[in-house]
């Protein structure tokens, strides 16, 4: 990095010396004013609550332009990856910087396809969880527990140990959540196919059974697939700012993947296409379509604790361009399976009408974002509710060791460490216990 002629000066009015602090600009995007200098010359810190206004790297990944409503891997709009590539030629693009040739792309499936397998233990290692445990929970112990199977690519510091890790997480983690998914239902778990397709090979070891083997729908694989590439990498997000913080203290990739699963689960994060389906099924059983007026007027009630889940986004203020995308994929599941005229998915769809032409919604920017689609497609392909962010993990791992791996390269990196504004106690002195 190059810093920018331009600096910012720093006063203060309390006749502290000012202070010139460099400015760096991005390809695209906001400058950032280097503060690092800062304490070392003042003996103050910046104060920014969850980090709004600060860059805490520097990164080639992914780039997010809330305004415009832009999502771009390594350049390219997501409206183009969507529509033109597959998720394993999108992983080969995050990992590596490009996309794919013909031969590039053969070479990474056939690498990846002959890594589903998990070792036979892990199985076992699943007995230890009640059936009735979230799939976050037993994902967050399965992805830990993989250093433990795999100790031959823990060292974070070795990039020949962070390639095979990371084709092993991006192979595995279907096998994983598909194995979750059985052991809850209590179904036997069904080995991989690799002569599949990464997402056909997933919806095959979740849907069938040693007594019926399942044919993969190409239109729900494609959705499926989809998902996969829509929600591969989002920025410097809250679980992969998790991720980077693990990975800096030296921990083995597979423990900050599960750091980054354990970040995920919350419903303000991953979570937040869970508590769309729960919303909507909380609505169907006031009454439904009937009763989507009362919902609405709650949702607008600054004394009531109703929140409209699925809508409107941190970051995106114009419309979620991911939303567009699986807006498209949801209309062609729900036609492909015949369930326009489900009770459940004519209230999503109304519920999608009203927000989208309520001025209080539109004044707001509250578009539907790519969570209540992903929710709905999830439920039509027949994926229980509580597995919606376990999908969302196996789809983000991608994104996470990317981040890792252009962190570790980084000779700028070290281990995070924020720091605090103290409003605590002043030095006080301990009293005997009989005088306190």
């Amino acid at each position: 990095m190059t810093p920018s002629d331009v600096k910012a000066t720093l006063s203060f009015s309390d006749g502290s010396p000012s202070m010139d602090l460099p400015i760096y600009k991005g390809s695209v995007g906001p400058d950032v004013i280097d503060i690092r200098k800062l304490y070392g010359q003042t003996g103050k810190f910046t104060y920014d609550p969850g980090f709004l206004s600060t860059a805490s790297c520097n990164s080639t990944i992914t780039y997010i332009d809330g305004d415009k409503g832009e999502l771009l891997y390594r350049g390219y709009p997501i409206e183009q990856l969507a529509v033109n590539c597959d998720y394993l030629e999108t992983c080969y693009l995050l990992l590596n910087g490009q996309l794919p040739n013909a031969d590039q792309k053969a070479e990474f499936e056939n690498r990846v396809m002959h890594h589903t397998m998990v070792n036979e233990q892990m199985q076992f290692f699943l007995r230890g969880f009640r059936r009735d445990a979230h799939p976050m929970a037993v994902m967050t112990g399965l992805v830990g527990a993989m250093s433990a199977f795999y100790h031959d690519s823990t060292d974070i510091n070795n990039p020949e140990h962070r390639e095979i890790a990371a084709i092993r997480l991006i192979a595995k983690m279907p096998t994983l959540v598909a194995m979750a998914y059985k052991y809850t239902i209590g179904q036997p778990y069904i080995y991989p196919k690799n002569d599949l397709s990464y997402a056909g090979n997933f919806m095959r070891m979740m849907f069938a059974t040693p007594c019926e083997d399942y044919k993969p729908n190409d239109v729900l694989v494609r959705a499926m697939d989809r998902i996969f590439t829509l929600h591969a990498d989002h920025e410097q997000n809250a679980s992969t700012s998790t991720v980077r913080l693990c990975g800096s203290s030296g921990t083995n990739p597979f423990a900050a993947i599960a750091a980054g699963v354990a970040c995920l689960w919350g419903p303000a994060h991953g979570g937040a296409n869970e508590a769309c389906l729960n919303m909507l099924n909380d609505i169907q059983q006031m009454g439904g379509v009937a009763k989507i007026g009362e919902f609405i007027k709650q949702v607008k009630d600054k004394s009531s604790n109703v929140k409209l889940m699925g809508f409107g986004h941190r970051v995106y203020k114009n419309y979620d361009p991911r939303a567009k995308l699986m807006r498209e994929t949801c209309h062609e599941v729900l036609g492909e399976l015949g369930l326009h005229n489900d009770p459940l998915f004519k209230l999503a769809m109304e519920l999608e009408k009203i927000a989208l032409e309520d001025e209080y919604f539109v004044a707001r920017k509250l578009y539907p974002n790519v969570d209540f689609y992903s929710g709905i497609v999830q439920r039509a392909i027949g994926i229980p509710v509580p597995l919606f962010t376990a999908i969302f993990a196996l789809a983000r791992t991608v994104g996470w060791i990317a981040q890792l791996n252009e962190m570790i390269a980084d000779p700028e990196y070290k281990i995070g460490r924020p720091r605090q504004l103290f409003v605590g106690a002043t030095p006080r002195d301990v009293k005997p216990i009989a005088e306190r």
